[in-house]
């Protein structure tokens, strides 16, 4: 595996790295002490341009080649944690009750921060290259935020490239895939009126808790039966809220869900659908419905050309066989995909072998994928930026 020298030298410094992010993670946008940590080491680094509070509290780093002038590429990692209780007792565990890096952030700031210091040091390729450190990845749309701010033309950003790690897929090998690669991701609120009664007298009320039970099942029937089987959707109620005693029948219940979608016209579609069902199969049983679909990420869709040649940096670091160029779409959400909207790029995965999932209690990013990850970004600059 042809780890650059300069990255392998960085391998424990940046490990330290990672493991202080991990023992203090913060959430959403509130990411203050990540950030201001990030800040310091790429101005140390001796990066031509650190700025800070991008998208709320965003940092941004602009290092030129030595090379002249030419185009620019976005590198971009995520800094927010997760509201989960840490279970894994590692040494460099979160010190912070409620709080842990179950996702990998800690990871993904880490390793772009060691390829920032590697191009900082060598400078081998002509053009810019723009590090984008983010906030509120976990459902805030840091992403969206840090492009309303104006980052892609105040840094004149043509391209735009982001990395995640996977757990189950092995120690060096990536993965990716061109066109849709991750899901739309869209709330869904049902609001259910009935009349209320004692439990004893239902023929005195409308039951919503019943029409509730027939709105969930009679949901199914949209991912069974509207969406084409050679296409993705799903619609999945999490949470439902009714009364706190167990001799009243309430006046209202809540469903909460999600709905997921790789295709514009199914996300329209499921739309269309849940309204109709909500709607009608409330009134047929006397009582009103009420639906708040929100619109979230959109699909993460990976730029061919773009996706061709992360395939080939990756290949160039992992080996021809370690590369999946078919991996298959996921239902899991990205807001990189705001991102990929406003210009070309690619979102590749990075093995992370036998660990606990993303968003578990007992995950934990594994520091052996650290040399990929920075070289990773490393030859991607030096060969999009090579003159």
């Amino acid at each position: 595996m042809p780890i650059v020298n300069r990255v392998a030298d960085l391998h424990d410094e940046v490990t330290a790295w990672r493991r202080d992010l991990h023992a203090h993670p913060e959430l959403q946008y509130d990411v203050h002490r990540t950030a201001a940590t990030v800040a310091d080491k790429l101005k140390a680094f001796g990066c031509d341009e650190v700025v800070t509070g991008l998208g709320r509290t965003g940092v941004v780093a602009v290092i030129r080649g030595r090379r002249g002038e030419g185009r620019t590429i976005g590198l971009r990692a995520d800094m927010d944690a997760l509201p989960i209780e840490e279970a894994t007792g590692l040494p460099y565990k979160s010190t912070v009750p409620g709080k842990m890096h179950a996702c990998g952030h800690d990871g993904h700031t880490a390793m772009l921060l060691g390829a920032a210091r590697y191009l900082a040091e060598t400078r081998n390729f002509a053009g810019t290259a723009v590090l984008i450190f983010q906030p509120a990845e976990e459902g805030g749309a840091g992403a969206k935020a840090m492009l309303d701010d104006g980052m892609i033309d105040r840094f004149g950003i043509g391209e735009v490239y982001g990395m995640h790690n996977s757990p189950g897929m092995p120690v060096g090998r990536f993965g990716i895939r061109a066109g849709p690669m991750m899901a739309a991701a869209d709330s869904v609120t049902i609001d259910i009126e009935g009349v209320g009664a004692h439990a004893a007298r239902p023929h005195l009320g409308i039951d919503p808790v019943l029409v509730a039970a027939h709105i969930i099942t009679a949901i199914q029937s949209i991912a069974a039966r509207n969406v084409d089987p050679l296409k993705s959707g799903v619609v999945t109620i999490t949470m439902v809220k009714a009364s706190n005693t167990d001799n009243v029948i309430p006046q209202t219940v809540q469903l909460r869900g999600t709905a997921r979608s790789l295709e514009a016209g199914v996300r329209d579609m499921i739309e269309e659908r849940l309204h109709k069902v909500v709607e009608n199969t409330a009134a047929a049983f006397g009582a009103k419905a009420t639906l708040t679909y929100r619109r979230g990420y959109p699909v993460l869709v990976n730029h061919e050309q773009q996706t061709d040649f992360a395939a080939s940096v990756a290949k160039e670091i992992a080996g021809e066989n370690n590369v999946d160029t078919g991996l298959p779409p996921m239902m899991g959400a990205e807001d990189f995909a705001f991102m990929l909207n406003e210009r070309p790029g690619a979102f590749i995965w990075v093995g992370n072998g036998d660990s606990a999932g993303l968003h578990h209690p007992n995950y934990n990013f594994n520091d052996d994928v650290i040399p990929l990850g920075m070289s990773y970004w490393a030859r991607l600059v030096e060969t999009a930026l090579a003159k």
